[in-house]
């Protein structure tokens, strides 16, 4: 039906499928014409044909679908088809009529909906390698942005070297990709460039024109230039047309949103986030700062406290965490463990002693002696008349306890004494 664009990098063109489905399909200029495990680059191509498959196993909004690839019947040219959205690219958005630079809402819209489609790739394996303004569409039916053509992904480092020198978007690749390299951290580079883009009105290191001085030009900016200022540029880029109140509120780009872009934008990829899952965490962390700094609302508030009480639960429990029988526990349990245990221990060794055990065994001897003694006498010994000089002085008065005679025995010691006493003889 067309061609859409094309290019040192291939050719897109838009076709339409048995039926209603419009697809883009894009031509790759370099030929395969062997189809053999043994050739390099169809080996090459098939590997990364296997990842872009897995991209779509699991559909995500952000990411443009892959319908079919292959090679052609004619020519042994590689080509991928792709679902066809239908809206302005990036490229388009940032040129009249429309503002120059994209509001601070904005850009951080689609700076998480990028980060998520980077994630997703990323997560199988799969490196984009040509992230740019004209690769990412706004679909003006689901109101997302969408990732678009992959079709570096499935080049050979050659073919991809050749081919970023010659007709890529030097404005927006890594420094390590002008020697054929691509890594997470190249996506990452040239993600921190759209977003620059989209907030000073410009990509860092502009391309005067498409000259090899020129490009030779922008290539050892990347590699060597420090970044220019972000917000001097956006300054000097605010659309006239804004009343004053608006130019004042956007230029309050939060501080976090910065820092991110300037991590991007490193020379070293190392020095970068590693991929787009990385990327995601940052820009969850810069939002839960600043909705907690600017009064947010009390659930996001609680939400965000939540979530830093249950991380120190999860950091307690992997600190105790102990091998196979062994028990953990945290130390103020442990000490009343201990306490217990020693005071439960004392009360049983203390139970087993008698109290006064040696004083109620000799009352107890004593009494029955006297119980003996007493009886024999009143056996014995015959009753006198008292005279009344012997009659007891009356003053004294004096208790008479009468004695059992029926029974003439002593009365036993209670065997429970013999028994403690012999058990503690043992000691």
């Amino acid at each position: 039906m067309g061609a859409l664009r094309t290019g040192g990098q291939g050719s897109v063109y838009k076709g339409r499928r048995v039926g209603p489905i419009i697809s883009a399909v894009k031509l790759l200029p370099t030929p395969i014409y062997t189809e053999d495990k043994n050739d390099k680059n169809f080996k090459t191509f098939q590997n990364e044909v296997d990842k872009l498959k897995k991209v779509n196993e699991e559909p995500n909004p952000n990411v443009v679908k892959i319908l079919n690839s292959g090679l052609t019947e004619s020519g042994s040219f590689p080509y991928i088809e792709m679902e066809y959205i239908e809206g302005p690219d990036l490229e388009e958005l940032l040129k009249p009529p429309h503002e120059k630079l994209f509001t601070i809402k904005e850009t951080i819209k689609l700076a998480d909906q990028l980060a998520n489609a980077l994630a997703h790739c990323h997560k199988v394996g799969v490196k984009h390698g040509d992230i740019k303004s004209n690769n990412v569409k706004y679909n003006i039916h689901s109101g997302n942005y969408v990732l678009l053509d992959f079709g570096l992904a499935i080049m050979s480092d050659e073919q991809r070297r050749t081919s970023m020198r010659h007709a890529g978007a030097i404005e927006f690749m890594a420094p390590e990709q002008n020697t054929g390299a691509m890594l997470f951290q190249t996506d990452v580079y040239s993600y921190g460039v759209i977003l620059y883009e989209l907030l000073a009105g410009q990509v860092p290191f502009p391309l005067q024109d498409n000259g090899e001085t020129s490009r030779n030009t922008v290539m050892v900016a990347h590699m060597e230039s420090p970044v220019p200022d972000l917000m001097k540029l956006r300054e000097q880029n605010l659309p006239a047309s804004w009343p004053k109140e608006k130019q004042e509120q956007e230029m309050r780009v939060p501080q976090w949103l910065l820092a991110i872009i300037g991590k991007c934008l490193e020379k070293d990829p190392e020095r970068r986030y590693a991929d787009g899952q990385d990327l995601i965490a940052a820009l969850n962390e810069g939002g839960m700062e600043e909705a907690l700094t600017t009064g947010a609302p009390a659930n996001a508030i609680l939400l965000h406290q939540e979530n830093e009480r249950l991380r120190k639960q999860l950091n307690e429990l992997r600190q105790n965490k102990t091998d196979g029988n062994m028990v953990s526990m945290s130390k103020p349990v442990f000490t009343t463990t201990i306490i217990l245990s020693i005071a439960a221990l004392l009360f049983g060794v203390f139970s087993l002693f008698p109290k006064n055990t040696s004083v109620s065994s000799a009352k107890a001897d004593s009494t029955a002696a006297a119980v003996a003694r007493k009886h024999d006498s009143a056996q014995k010994v015959p009753v006198k008349p008292v005279t009344q000089a012997e009659k007891p002085d009356t003053s004294q008065t004096i208790n008479v306890v009468p004695l059992d005679t029926t029974n003439t025995q002593p009365q036993p010691v209670h065997k429970k004494h013999h028994k403690k006493k012999k058990f503690l003889g043992l000691f």
